[in-house]
């Protein structure tokens, strides 16, 4: 009788443990971090107040590097693009459509010193612009409403003509979703365009959500387009991986499940590959918002993310380092911009972070490149907020600072 009363009470006390470890369920990935159960902490909102960089402070990179301005007194700058000829085109766009400049400015430096010696408008009355593209005699820029198309000649210093729109887009969305970027592939065969969420988990309904949360593959005339890859919640920072020239991508995951969920992610983005939004993340762990409403064999399809960047540190910009100024561990990795979170209890993100690569796929977990953002979290403070992250041919790394209306350099001290 004691006997069978002690294997009843074992089995009780298996039965809670299990129970309680459910509860606290953790679910390795192929990047070797864990990640919570939903819900595990409380869905917190940490909003941070930007203040500005004051008394020549700069952010911090690593030894042997130095950070100066490359340009400031901006409006909102977040994207850059090189063209042929060197320039700098620079969109300057904010969730505010009242607010937002909607322009492009051009900065040239003639004597190659890391100094613009040329700035002036490029180009106004856009929609939001993000992404821009030179292809032969054409200027490319995604507006929140579609790509747009402009005669360009390089050198060229305005651009006035209306252009034409080649892809419709729906515009604006949720948690900033308005950002449209676009690439192209290395032949220029084809361009890529990466188009967020118009919600944070589905809540409108799926079906406004059609030709969003995915990247498309174009025709540079726009026609020929069909979905690349899909279940990406918002993944604006795309870029071709100088090794294999295979498509990689940066992803803002989604809110509301607690401090640690969903991590962001950097990945090979596979043709046709689905990424699990809204009804699943990193792999087959099931969205408890969608639990028994998952279309058939979605769960089972959702592909793994190859790094995990962390949890709501809004990753954005994305550049492969392709030159040979900075040091070797350097060459062939990947930058990442990280805008920073809003959704957790403590700050995470606001830098510049790096993944190293070799043979064309991650070699190490990500680490910190680009910091000091952040200025004092107890009052909820930061200095600035780093968005697109570009690579110039002198191999020096220019970082647009959107919310300190800045832009940075990091070049090699001499």
């Amino acid at each position: 009788m004691k006997k069978n009363l002690s294997l009843l009470f074992y089995f009780i006390i298996l039965l809670i443990t299990i129970d309680c470890s459910s509860q606290k369920k953790m679910v390795t990935t192929n990047n070797n971090i864990d990640l919570p159960a939903p819900y595990a902490t409380p869905d917190t909102r940490k909003n941070s107040k930007v203040i500005g960089w004051r008394d020549g402070k700069t952010p911090v990179a690593p030894e042997g590097f130095i950070v100066t301005k490359f340009a400031d007194s901006l409006n909102s700058p977040r994207w850059l693009c090189v063209t042929p000829n060197g320039d700098i085109l620079v969109s300057e766009s904010q969730t505010n459509k009242k607010k937002s400049a909607n322009d492009i400015i051009l900065f040239r430096d003639t004597n190659g010193d890391g100094k613009p010696d040329l700035r002036k408008p490029f180009m106004k009355d856009l929609n939001q612009p993000l992404g821009m593209l030179v292809y032969k005699t054409w200027l490319y820029i995604g507006n929140t409403d579609g790509i747009y198309r402009y005669p360009y000649t390089a050198g060229q210093t305005e651009i006035i003509s209306q252009g034409e729109k080649i892809v419709d887009l729906t515009p604006g969305g949720y948690n900033n979703h308005w950002t449209r970027n676009i690439i192209a592939n290395a032949d220029s065969s084809k361009f890529y365009v990466s188009t967020g969420s118009g919600s944070n988990d589905g809540e409108h309904g799926i079906e406004s959500e059609n030709r969003r949360a995915c990247i498309l593959e174009i025709n540079p005339d726009g026609s020929g387009e069909r979905v690349y890859a899909y279940g990406l919640r918002n993944p604006i920072g795309t870029a071709f991986e100088p090794v294999t020239k295979k498509l990689w991508c940066v992803v803002n995951e989604r809110d509301g499940l607690g401090d640690d969920l969903v991590p962001d992610f950097l990945t090979e983005v596979k043709e046709a590959g689905f990424y699990g939004w809204p009804y699943s993340y990193f792999g087959p762990n099931e969205d408890p918002r969608w639990k028994g409403k998952i279309p058939g064999g979605l769960l089972e399809k959702t592909l793994v993310p190859d790094v995990a960047m962390g949890a709501h540190v809004s990753c954005l910009g994305l550049a492969f380092y392709t030159k040979r100024s900075f040091p070797k561990k350097y060459q062939g990795g990947a930058f990442i911009g990280e805008h920073g979170s809003w959704n957790r209890s403590k700050f995470n993100g606001y830098k510049v972070a790096f993944v190293p690569f070799k043979d064309g796929r991650p070699s190490g977990p990500p680490e910190d490149f680009l910091t000091g953002f952040i200025a004092d979290e107890s009052k909820n403070e930061v200095y600035g907020k780093p968005v697109g992250v570009f690579v110039l041919a002198d191999g020096s790394l220019l970082v647009a600072d959107d919310a300190a209306n800045t832009i940075w350099r990091v070049s090699v001290k001499k």
